[in-house]
């Protein structure tokens, strides 16, 4: 069995759904599972709901109705015949959401997040398995969250590689066109949970392991993996082929075409992973597998936005020790905060990290405690992986430094721009 992933840019409208379509016919469905994001913005858009749910905004229903309607519309380019199931279905998707939000009881966010946000795969698999169907293409709908067992973690389950690997193998259909949502698990009361955002690569490789599958391919609307965000770098370079470690290496730093844990379950089994476009779905794209690190060998440039500078020194000078660096750690892991580089001298400690969930005025004021506590807003980290001199230029030009760490591979280096 091939596992094919699609994300959200692939399904954002009615051309994109057709599209999804053209590939599959240009290049083989038979023995696949389909792994399918949400639609376009759509997670973003039920977190404007989540947002207005817990602020009692009266413009909750209306955000709620934007969802039902950019959804709709995609089902109308689709189906001639508005009579058709699929509007049926789709519009059961959204009042059992709706029906959430006014019986939901629980001040937890994380909680409300996950039953939330679970409707946009929900909706989006549920529109291109009908699609397939009425275009003559049979498939198989299958509901993830029955198959994925998780911890209850909302918004960053751990998966239950035991419970879950039976249960893959039973409710998989072989020699079929299969079809599935990315991003979503259950815990053991059967509550939705999801595996944090772009977990559907990370699904793609949790069906590749227990299925023993013959490769994984994420398609995207890049033609592969490129050694740099052409977003900020001019003349980015395809890379033809990564090895599992360098690409473990490149995702860990922070590089966004393949999920960071996406990868160890391929490594486990050698199961190979392809990065190929939707839009040329006939290019080759990057393979990643064991083999060569690089091809060709050239630099890599990753950079995160966005970020926090945090440096803490003992407020009567005195070392900054094991104890006092086990303590910080502790409270970043308490408050689920992201550590992208360390650096610590005898009295000071400094870190670079990210605040996805906003916790880190509170967490600022825990440390202030026992902590002088400093900091930059909106730096830059920059990571060469096998940087060179000009590479370091490309990186460092025009730029305050604000602390440069080296490696024999790599070089990070935080800006402020």
């Amino acid at each position: 069995m091939k596992i094919f992933k699609f994300g959200g840019a692939s399904v954002k409208d009615a051309e994109g759904v057709k599209n999804v379509l053209h590939v599959l016919n240009t290049v083989g469905h038979e023995d696949v599972l389909l792994v399918i994001s949400a639609m376009g913005k759509t997670t973003n858009a039920l977190e404007v709901v989540i947002k207005n749910y817990f602020d009692k905004s009266k413009e909750l229903h209306a955000s709620l109705q934007e969802v039902r309607k950019y959804h709709n519309q995609i089902l109308l380019d689709l189906f001639e015949d508005e009579d058709h199931e699929v509007f049926f279905d789709v519009n059961a998707h959204f009042d059992d959401l709706e029906y959430f939000i006014r019986s939901n009881k629980s001040p937890n966010y994380s909680f409300v997040y996950d039953q939330v946000v679970s409707i946009g795969e929900l909706v989006s698999t549920t529109i291109v398995s009908h699609y397939f169907n009425y275009s003559g293409l049979k498939n198989n709908w299958i509901d993830v969250r029955p198959l994925i067992k998780t911890d209850n973690n909302y918004r960053d389950a751990q998966v239950d590689w035991e419970a879950t690997q039976k249960l893959i193998s039973k409710g998989v259909k072989k020699k079929t066109l299969n079809i599935t949502q990315g991003f979503l698990g259950s815990d053991e009361n059967n509550f939705t949970t999801t595996l944090g955002r772009e977990g559907s690569d990370y699904t793609a490789a949790i069906f590749a392991y227990c299925l023993g599958a013959e490769s994984v391919t994420i398609w995207k609307d890049v033609p592969g993996v490129l050694n740099a965000d052409p977003r900020y770098f001019e003349n980015a370079v395809l890379l033809n082929q990564i090895s599992y470690r360098e690409a473990i290496e490149l995702a860990f730093y922070g590089a966004s075409v393949i999920h960071p844990k996406t990868l160890q379950p391929l490594q486990k089994k050698e199961i190979p992973l392809y990065v190929k476009s939707f839009v040329n779905p006939t290019l080759p794209g990057t393979s990643v597998s064991k083999g060569a690190d690089l091809e060709p060998k050239t630099s890599c440039f990753i950079v995160k936005k966005n970020q926090l500078l945090l440096s803490l020194s003992s407020i009567d000078f005195d070392f900054i020790m094991e104890n006092h660096i086990s303590e910080i750690f502790g409270l970043f892991s308490k408050y689920k905060i992201k550590v992208n580089l360390i650096q610590n001298t005898a009295i000071s400690f400094s870190v670079c990290i990210e605040d996805k969930y906003n916790n880190f005025e509170e967490l600022r004021k825990v440390l202030a405690k026992k902590f002088k506590v400093s900091y930059n807003e909106n730096v830059s980290l920059y990571t060469i992986r096998h940087f060179d001199e000009n590479a370091a230029k490309v990186v460092e030009t025009n730029k305050t430094i604000l602390l440069r760490q080296i490696s024999r591979e790599t070089m990070q280096v935080i800006t402020k721009e």
